[in-house]
């Protein structure tokens, strides 16, 4: 899979926080991070949210509420979790996660820049795609 280096630090522990939405995960070179789950849906590995090619990505909103309902391993490489508004399809290897990590503060405010760009409200309902449906492909 794409994004999996010889030797990167994997994770020593990874932790579910439900009440405050957050995956808390430590990996072997001692780095420590506490992930949104909002960033994690908002930046998903899946086509659904990055297109199906540069120039494709879909702007998520209406995230900031969104729950795991659960989190499965994939290998000794990933985990693919499952959010409360039924997104199930990223798979996020552990280069993944230590990405999304280590580059919190740019991906948010990357994210709210292009949410300005675009002139939506974070929190707005996500525009109905008509016509695409990934799984007819």
């Amino acid at each position: 899979m794409a994004g999996l280096q010889s030797g990167a630090p994997t994770p020593q522990s990874i932790t579910v926080h439900s009440q405050s939405r957050v995956l808390e995960i430590s990996f072997t070179d001692g780095a420590e991070f506490r992930i949104p789950f909002e960033l994690m849906r908002v930046y998903s590995p899946s086509a659904e949210v990055q297109g199906h090619g540069p120039g494709q990505e879909v702007l998520q909103t209406g995230k900031r509420e969104v729950g795991l309902t659960g989190l499965e391993p994939v290998g000794n490489y990933a985990v693919q979790p499952s959010f409360s508004d039924g997104h199930d399809t990223g798979i996020f290897s552990w280069d993944y996660l230590y990405f999304l990590g280590s580059q919190q503060d740019k991906l948010w405010a990357d994210y709210t820049a292009r949410l300005a760009a675009a002139g939506v409200e974070r929190d707005a309902p996500m525009a109905e795609k008509a016509g695409h449906g990934c799984a007819s492909h």
